[in-house]
């Protein structure tokens, strides 16, 4: 419908500048004047020139009408083949995202050819067709990315590199991202693993107004050069590619409210607010006095009408008057919602989507009152809690603003997440609520739509881009893996390395997620920070009914329990396993009368999770030092004050809060215990504490697991000092006999074996280096050094060297990314790589374990070991995977667990490693509760 309107108006346009350039050359005719004797205008040479611009004023942006009926796509490579995708499960997009279809799928010239029963007469027509058995395997879009710095933010990162914000004033519509877009990035090929073909790179949010964004496909350009990643180029000067006679392209404007625009000038948001409604109301002076001029040209009124008015610097934002570029704003809170919301209205412009968007599920009316309709809401899944204006996110949103008629948009910020991973975000979404059909949405058919290439990207369909992703498992599932990505019809993954169709029945399926509406309900009505403290803790007897697995600790490992029964029950009382068995066994033990029953629905019980790597239990809000311990001083950059006594070594136990959020959302995702060191930006961080994440605070029985777990120091290329400066204090610490204060306490503790020395390090050569190091210590002292590496982003480079060390290794984050040049050489794991980095170092008989790096993704360790699972292809079993994140962690740090007093977590319709399984109770017997949820 909106085609033929344009194609209307532009037909009409047409007609009246054939009209106006007639009259006006029956006018050139006579003297080329209007009227007669001193009465006589003079008629501009460029009259019809003139017309032309005042009619191209109306045209909105589109595609042609006939535009889905081409034959070759615009971007199609010369040379690349036909290809038949034969029995598929395609999810095509269409029908609001329900309808699925059974079948083949034709792709050649760049465009998709054919969906469902290819008729044999048009293979006919073809040679050389690539026939790929999709084996029932899903099908879907490729995975749109809404909000992507990729391209103007370096991978791996160098200084001065990042061209995503310019600090030249609040106000800069002029700026475009193309200008910055580098094609040599490592995230370009990483993402298409991911399924990624299209992302839209915006400028930062460093400004009110940061500048145009640009839409790229990630498939390499044949020029190499970044005009060739671009998608409907708004900037063509090539009338043969781009006829704006026939058709407008979108352009696409980042916009910033809220904290981020106050680095540029020191103001507040009532200076930001002023800043937009001072441009905006130039780019409208400039807007009416373009209508007035046009009015007389097309009314034939020449006299004295000069040149058309026009300012180069404010055209991009006289044009989002005009409906011509699609406005995207970074904005978190109401005060700024509501802020933005106001302004579209007063100058009359609409905006696209708010990214971020933390507290649009709060406040969905005043997303409706926008001037032009509802902007979308571009979210993160659980990311929230890393500065004030995200304090109120929820995981909840993208349920509830769905239900609300939002659409919703799931984003990477990449590099802040990593888009290859764009489509856990809406795992997570479906996960908390989102129903499946708008899940697979968010990542593909709304952001086509929010950025207004709805025509020919988003959907499955004859005559759109050959954009296509075959996948291993239902793209929902945890892990979900391309077997191969076309952008434009070509393949993008080398076949040898690709990840196999998962097998597994309930793999090819939606997972069945779990009811959170109350959750919801309660994250409404408490404006977002609903209570987290477990407010159901059981003293007495709790017996936990139909559950298809039990989980144990046994001997330092984890064991499933074999020969379940059917109606077994396991009975805890005040927090301490008492029996496991059928109901009429375990009376004998106790009387149930009294007792609370929980039926866990076809769950499971498992041990606790203990997470490592992040801050968590040392922060409540990343960015705010208010919240926050802080670092460590660092004796190599300079003096220690006197009052901390000669070589003090800190200790994380005396900076812990108790009760911050991050740690309570952990809690109730299953990980029960936190090993957290004191933070530095130096070498020598400190001596780490296990805590509960569940507990109150410190004196609570049970809150500090154990206050000294190991020592901890960082090797990290900084420039100052060097990597060899690092390594030659590490040598004096570990080697030299005569220290001084704590520091001689505890180097004598690491170089005896009593206490793991733990190296937080990235580079294979550092870790080369540290192994190096060791043998050397050992050499001299004759004792063993409990040695465990943590991040270890390249530690597969050197598996063997490590394994023949004995030395130990936290993987963190279990999905590496080459974000700094330490970082380079990632095992990217499936479809890039056969094994991932984890099941490479257990093949080397390593000691593994996974950690994250940021105190909000704690939460979501359940699902990183699963994932580590699922990749390594059977290689790592459901009690492994188990153990990554609790008796190995527990091993390596030095934790000593007595495992008859370690937490058992309890879910609910199924077990910690999937999407069905919702955690319902925590048994601690530290601390004599059961902690329902």
């Amino acid at each position: 419908m909106r085609q033929d309107k344009v194609y209307s108006r532009v037909c009409i346009s047409v007609i009246l500048g054939i009209a106006a350039f007639n009259l006006l050359g029956a006018a050139r005719r006579a003297w080329n004047v209007q009227g007669n004797g001193s009465n006589a205008v003079q008629i501009p040479l460029n009259a019809a020139a003139i017309l032309d611009t005042c009619h191209s004023l109306n045209f909105k942006p589109g595609p042609p009408p006939d535009f889905n009926e081409r034959k070759v796509s615009d971007r199609f490579v010369p040379g690349t083949g036909p290809v038949l995708i034969k029995n598929a499960t395609i999810w095509t997009g269409r029908v609001d995202g329900l309808e699925e279809i059974v079948g083949d799928l034709l792709l050649d010239s760049g465009i998709i050819k054919a969906v469902g029963h290819i008729d044999s007469s048009l293979l006919a027509q073809l040679d050389n067709v690539v026939t790929v058995n999709a084996n029932g395997a899903w099908v879907t879009p490729g995975i749109v990315d809404l909000h992507s710095h990729i391209g103007v933010t370096s991978s791996p990162s160098f200084s001065g590199s990042s061209d995503t914000n310019s600090f030249k004033g609040p106000i800069l519509p002029w700026l475009r991202a193309l200008d910055a877009l580098n094609t040599h990035n490592d995230a370009y090929r990483l993402s298409v693993a991911g399924g990624i073909t299209t992302g839209l790179v915006l400028p930062g949010s460093a400004n009110a107004i940061g500048g145009q964004g640009i839409v790229i496909k990630y498939r390499p350009s044949t020029t190499r050069a970044p005009t060739g990643l671009l998608l409907e180029n708004p900037y063509s000067t090539n009338t043969t590619e781009y006829d704006p006679g026939k058709a407008f392209r979108w352009r696409q404007m980042k916009h910033a409210c809220g904290e981020n625009p106050d680095r540029v000038y020191r103001g507040t948001r009532m200076d930001t607010t002023w800043a937009f409604r001072q441009a905006y109301n130039k780019a409208r002076e400039v807007k009416n006095a373009q209508d007035v001029y046009c009015s007389k040209a097309l009314a034939g009124q020449w006299a004295g009408l000069g040149d058309f008015p026009t300012d180069y610097q404010w055209e991009a934002l006289v044009d989002v008057l005009r409906g011509r570029v699609k406005v995207h704003t970074h904005c978190y809170e109401t005060v700024d919602l509501d802020d933005l919301v106001r302004i579209t209205n007063e100058f009359k412009f609409s905006i696209a989507a708010f990214h971020h968007a933390h507290e649009t599920y709060l406040v969905p009316d005043t997303l409706k009152s926008t001037y032009g309709g509802a902007p979308a809401a571009a979210l993160f899944a659980t990311n929230a809690r890393y500065k004030r204006e995200s304090w109120r996110g929820s995981e909840y949103a993208p349920k509830i603003l769905a239900e609300n008629g939002i659409k919703v948009v799931m984003k990477s910020d990449h590099p802040v997440l990593d888009s290859r991973y764009l489509l856990y975000e809406a795992q997570q979404a479906h996960y908390y609520g989102l129903p499946s059909n708008l899940a697979l949405a968010s990542v593909t058919t709304v952001p086509a739509e929010t950025l207004g290439l709805e025509h020919r990207v988003g959907f499955v369909k004859a005559g759109y881009d050959a954009d296509i992703v075959l996948w291993d498992s239902h793209p929902l599932t945890l892990g979900a893996t391309p077997q191969q990505v076309w952008i434009d019809g070509v393949a993008q993954l080398k076949t040898p390395t690709l990840a196999p169709l998962k097998e597994s029945k309930h793999l090819q399926e939606p997972p069945h997620t779990p009811n959170f509406d109350k959750e919801a309900e309660v994250a409404l009505e408490y404006e977002g920070l609903p209570p987290l403290l477990p407010s159901h803790s059981k003293e007495g007897l709790v017996v936990f009914t139909n559950f298809t697995s039990v989980y144990v600790r046994e001997g330092g490992k984890i064991l499933e329990v074999s020969g379940l029964a059917h109606d077994e029950v396991f009975v805890v009382q005040n927090g301490k396993p008492l029996c496991r068995g059928p109901m009429d066994g375990c009376t004998a033990f106790t009387r149930l009368s009294d007792a609370t029953f929980v039926n866990l629905q076809f769950g499971s019980i498992s041990p606790g999770l203990v997470t490592y790597g992040s801050a968590l239990g040392l922060e409540e809000i990343s960015a705010e030092s208010s919240t926050n311990d802080g670092y460590v001083y660092d004796p190599l950059l300079g003096d220690i004050p006197a009052i901390l006594g000669k070589a003090p070594v800190i200790r994380a136990a005396d900076g812990l809060q108790f009760t911050t959020r991050n740690a309570l959302l952990a809690y109730r995702a299953g990980v029960t215990t936190a090993i957290t060191a004191p933070q530095t930006s130096g070498i020598l961080a400190g001596l780490s504490v296990a805590f509960s994440t569940g507990a109150e605070h410190k004196l609570k029985e049970g809150a500090i697991v154990q206050d000294i777990v190991a020592v901890h120091v960082s090797i990290h290329h900084q420039g100052v000092p060097s990597i060899s400066t690092q390594i030659a204090a590490l040598r004096h610490l570990l080697k030299e006999k005569k220290h001084h204060g704590h520091v001689a306490i505890w180097a004598d503790k690491v170089v005896k074996g009593h206490i793991p020395l733990v190296i937080d390090v990235s580079s294979a050569d550092a870790i080369a280096t540290i192994i190096e190091l060791k043998r050397e210590v050992e050499k001299e002292t004759g004792h063993a050094l409990r040695i465990t590496l943590t991040g270890a982003s390249e530690a597969a480079v050197v598996a063997k060297e490590i394994a023949d060390a004995n030395i130990g290794v936290i993987v963190s984050p279990s999905r590496p990314y080459p974000s700094s040049w330490e970082d380079r050489r990632i095992n990217p794991g499936p479809p890039l790589a056969p094994q991932n980095i984890v099941s490479t170092l257990l093949s080397h008989n390593i000691t593994v374990a996974v950690g994250v790096p940021g105190t909000w993704q704690a939460r979501n360790t359940r699902f990183d070991i699963a994932w580590v699972a699922l990749d390594a292809r059977g290689s790592i079993s459901h009690s492994e995977a188990l153990a990554l994140a609790s008796v190995n962690v527990e091993a390596l740090l030095g934790l000593t667990s007595n495992e008859a007093e370690a937490d058992l977590v309890a879910t609910q319709g199924g077990d910690l490693l999937g999407f069905e399984g919702k955690v319902v109770a925590v048994i601690s017997p530290s601390r004599g509760i059961v902690d329902l949820f």
